[in-house]
């Protein structure tokens, strides 16, 4: 696949409405490479600079810090890596905002169960890619033909 500059703010939209169909990402803490686990981000279309997490008090994550996630859309259509910096969010507004049935069933006890802890990863530099391999495309690489030349897509190191 060939990957051409693309469109930054492009990019960042295909990045949002593809994880907006799809929260699930691959976090991890820069200083403790055994860390990456996946997790289901908490999306704010109001807030594009911030992600939120649930997790466990007792989670290697709760340490927080510097994070890495990469995540990969449902259509194996956008790609991306983006780093951040995991911080406890305390904005009570927030996490009951963000508290759905999924989260209720890890935490029974609700927001005040005392192991919660609710994180928002502030969100800094990405790396996007994009791009479709379409029907043809599809049948070619199933058929084991070369498809280097036939699919090409967009590429931007960009802020969130």
């Amino acid at each position: 696949m060939k990957y051409d500059q693309g469109n930054p703010e492009e990019l960042r939209e295909k990045f949002w409405k593809a994880m907006s169909s799809s929260p699930y990402v691959m976090l991890q803490l820069d200083d403790d490479p055994d860390s990456a686990a996946p997790m289901t981000a908490q999306l704010d279309k109001d807030a594009n600079s911030a992600i939120w997490f649930f997790t466990s008090r007792d989670n290697r994550f709760a340490k927080m810090g510097g994070a890495t996630a990469t995540f990969s859309s449902k259509g194996h259509d956008v790609f991306a890596r983006f780093h951040g910096v995991l911080v406890e969010e305390t904005d009570r507004a927030v996490l009951e905002e963000h508290w759905n049935n999924f989260v209720e069933a890890w935490f029974p006890g609700g927001p005040d169960s005392p192991n919660l802890l609710f994180m928002r990863m502030n969100l800094g530099d990405a790396s996007i890619w994009a791009g479709e391999l379409g029907l043809i495309g599809t049948a070619k690489m199933a058929l084991g033909m070369d498809v280097t030349d036939d699919v090409k897509g967009g590429y931007t190191d960009t802020k969130l």
